[in-house]
């Protein structure tokens, strides 16, 4: 067993504070929006020079390129960075998965590109939080394992993907297959602004619904024309009465798109929505009101409504398993007078894949932050050592303790 949390491989990390925030600096300068290939992987080679100087194993793999439907309506490629994984010790009794990702919601045009300080201690710029710091906090705590007398009882795998900003479509395969290898998950989303973890999860589902009817003169022919956008309308209308039929359940339509001219009947429209859901049974209940809803409208004279999409993300429960890993986070926090709580959140991430795929997780062990996916968005910058601290403190338990008893 540990002798305390005050061992000097834990406390070497406190000596780790300015590197920890020039790493973090780089990255976040290096744009990653998701669509940005380039920037994405730029990313991934600059931590693949950190884990390489850990001596882990480096594995870049090429994922298959996402769909996506434009908003013309048109299903179109699009292509994804690569996923970095990064290894140590495969055959050790206990099996840890750790997964970042490497992308932002700010794309290469976004006028928000830079980092800069600012009052509080704390650092604005692009995925600071979200999840850069998030991987600066992972690579600082695996280092320290690597230094501790426990590290040869534990393996552990890191995946770090390009693609979780937009819902892991190309990676969501490979988090899958680590799941099952793995006795434990942790990600490195970002903690809430109080520093909570987030709990249970909803899951979520993007849909885009492309409307097809009949073009036609507005003024000769009306009559000729069937309206697209009614359909849209009608469409949009029946799909957002849904909210508050079923607790947990809310539908988000987010965009339309459609239309032209004043005297030409619409003949093509597009609305995308999001459902996120709070149990997997209210998944088949959504779909089943959706089919009703479009059956309904293909049934109409000249009009054909396509749907795309479905739920990438089932429910993350707060079950047993899951409850006991929080305790151990809780009990680790403890030692190091760190007070670690959790709550539910509407929010999901490569948490809900873990779970989905059967691995127990704690998916907010990065930083402190918040505003994040705005310009806003910040880092508490005096809380990278404590974090990284708390996942090194945790890896040791759990190498020191050996297998995981779920049963008890």
């Amino acid at each position: 067993m540990l002798a305390g949390a005050e061992d000097d491989w834990l406390r070497a990390i406190e000596q780790q504070a300015t590197t920890m925030r020039e790493r973090l600096v780089t990255l976040a300068r290096i744009n990653s929006g998701s669509d940005n290939v380039a920037g994405v992987n730029q990313v991934g080679e600059c931590m693949a020079g950190y884990f390489s100087a850990l001596g882990a194993e480096v594995d870049r793999r090429a994922l298959t390129a996402a769909t996506q439907v434009d908003d013309d309506g048109e299903v179109t490629s699009r292509p994804l960075g690569d996923a970095f994984l990064f290894s140590r010790r495969p055959h050790a009794p206990l099996q840890v998965l750790l997964v970042g990702h490497l992308d932002t919601v700010f794309a290469v045009d976004h006028p928000f590109q830079k980092v800069r300080e600012i009052a509080g201690n704390r650092l604005n710029g692009p995925g600071v939080a979200d999840l850069k710091g998030g991987l600066v906090v992972m690579h600082t705590a695996l280092a320290a394992l690597e230094a501790s007398p426990w590290r040869d009882h534990i393996g552990w795998q890191v995946i770090l993907n390009p693609d979780e900003e937009i819902g892991s479509p190309g990676s969501a395969p490979l988090l899958a297959e680590a799941a099952q290898k793995a006795d434990v998950g942790l990600i490195f989303e970002p903690a809430m602004p109080d520093g909570s973890l987030a709990g249970a999860r909803k899951g979520s589902g993007n849909f885009a619904l492309v409307f097809h009817g009949h073009a036609a003169h507005a003024g000769r022919e009306h009559h000729l024309g069937r309206n697209a956008l009614r359909a849209l309308a009608d469409a949009l209308t029946a799909i957002d009465t849904l909210n508050g039929e079923r607790d947990g359940v809310t539908i988000n339509p987010a965009f339309v798109a459609g239309g032209g001219a004043n005297n030409v009947v619409p003949d093509r429209g597009l609305l995308r929505f999001n459902v996120r859901i709070e149990r997997a049974e209210d998944e088949a209940w959504f779909q089943h009101q959706l089919d009703s809803i479009l059956a309904a409208l293909n049934a109409r004279d000249g009009i054909t409504v396509e749907c795309h999409g479905g739920f990438g993300r089932k429910p993350k429960i707060l079950d047993a398993r899951q409850l006991q890993l929080f305790n151990r986070v809780a009990a680790c926090g403890r030692e190091l007078g760190q007070d670690i709580v959790w709550h539910p959140t509407g929010g999901c991430c490569d948490g809900n894949n873990l779970a989905a795929a059967g691995l127990p997780n704690v998916d907010t062990l990065g930083v402190i932050g918040g505003a994040i996916h705005s310009s806003d968005e910040y880092v508490e910058l005096d809380s990278l050592v404590p974090r990284a601290q708390l996942t090194a403190l945790l890896l040791a338990r759990l190498a020191a303790d050996g297998e995981l008893d779920y049963t008890s």
